[in-house]
């Protein structure tokens, strides 16, 4: 079947521009282990899946996967060929649950995952509405203040010389903001795209990863937050039977960080070097050291997988209370930049407002 959202890459084979978001997915995976589940064979429950689909370029993909299946090619290497659209998380997970013909299993631990995915984005998205507001808002009247408000305060100086050092700087931004704003527009514009360039290159991409993991006030929480994740992944992995030196590959890369990524370079080399894992996370202090107990005490009593799970409930708990906390560091941040703006421009004007109304007094 001919799917136009197709591309190919170097190796040639077939990758889907369409990307699932977390809630598709989650949606796909608790359909499947549902219909798996209850005794549908695979090829029905995707022939479902596919009616189920609302987007057009969606039910296109699963409508090929389907196809596929039904020539009798795996499930995990049809979703490989739309590596583009789906995370090679879940294409591992389910090649995992064939091998061990439990695919039911894994399709409700992947319903699971992609779920609590989706809830933590949603609520990232969902705290940080309000500050994006107020930094909205924080340059509306900014902008407002020096473009309408300063010149009418500065045309009371029939001298401009005698204007007080402050008031003059006030009027050389409102000046410049209104006469020359496409500098400006430049300036964002270009640091807006510049800074996403920037990211695309290694030693600067590092450099930032290892500054959101390190910075004095939001380094701790969004430690969290990666605990979280980085625990539910691992579990989910190892219990699936999937060696460990892959489960950490795949545990580190979901975390989309090269400073993490450069620092399981080591982990995965000790392990593979015969050290224990609880050891190597350590050493790179990236975790709580009450992560890394835990882990110690999971491969000590054979339950790493099921320690894994429960400690990655209890740090997904702490990252919704981790990203509460985030934002409520930025919010006075924005608050106290909106005063000390409005404070410099109350003061910038004062003389000329205090002059005016001498004047009238005087007349």
């Amino acid at each position: 079947m001919f799917i136009k959202d197709y591309k190919e890459d170097d190796s040639g084979n077939t990758r889907s521009i369409y990307k699932f978001s977390t809630k598709e997915l989650a949606f796909c995976c608790r359909q499947l282990s549902a219909m798996l589940t209850s005794g549908l064979t695979l090829v029905k429950a995707i022939d479902i899946l596919v009616k189920e689909q609302e987007n057009e370029k969606a039910r296109a993909i699963w409508q090929d996967i389907y196809e596929n299946v039904q020539k009798g090619e795996s499930f995990s290497s049809t979703l490989e060929m739309h590596s583009g659209s789906f995370p090679e998380f879940l294409i591992s997970m389910t090649n995992a649950g064939e091998a061990s013909g439990s695919l039911d299993v894994i399709m409700t631990r992947m319903s699971e995952h992609y779920a609590k995915e989706n809830k933590l984005k949603n609520t990232i998205k969902g705290a940080m509405v309000y500050p994006i507001i107020l930094a909205v808002l924080c340059v509306v009247i900014v902008m407002f203040l020096f473009i309408f408000i300063m010149p009418t305060f500065i045309d009371m100086y029939e001298d401009p010389s005698t204007m007080p050092a402050l008031t003059k700087i006030m009027a050389a931004i409102s000046d410049f903001l209104r006469h020359k704003w496409y500098i400006v527009v430049i300036l964002v514009v270009g640091g807006f795209f510049g800074f996403r360039y920037a990211m695309k290159v290694p030693s600067f991409r590092y450099k930032m990863d290892r500054l959101i993991l390190k910075g004095p006030m939001w380094g701790p929480l969004v430690t969290k937050i990666y605990t979280g994740r980085f625990a539910r992944t691992l579990s989910s992995l190892y219990s699936s039977g999937i060696p460990m030196v892959e489960c950490l590959q795949k545990s580190s890369a979901i975390l989309s960080n090269r400073y993490v990524d450069e620092k399981f370079i080591d982990v995965i080399d000790e392990v593979k070097q015969g050290e224990t894992l609880s050891a190597s996370i350590t050493r790179t202090e990236l975790f709580e050291p009450m992560f890394c107990s835990v882990i110690y005490v999971g491969e000590e009593s054979g339950a790493l997988d099921s320690i894994l799970e429960k400690t990655s409930d209890y740090y997904e708990e702490e990252s919704d209370s981790a990203v509460q906390r985030l934002v409520s560091l930025i919010e006075p941040l924005l608050l106290i930049f909106m005063g000390v703006i409005i404070g410099m421009v109350v003061i910038g004007i004062y003389p000329a407002l205090y002059g005016s109304m001498a004047a009238i007094e005087n007349e």
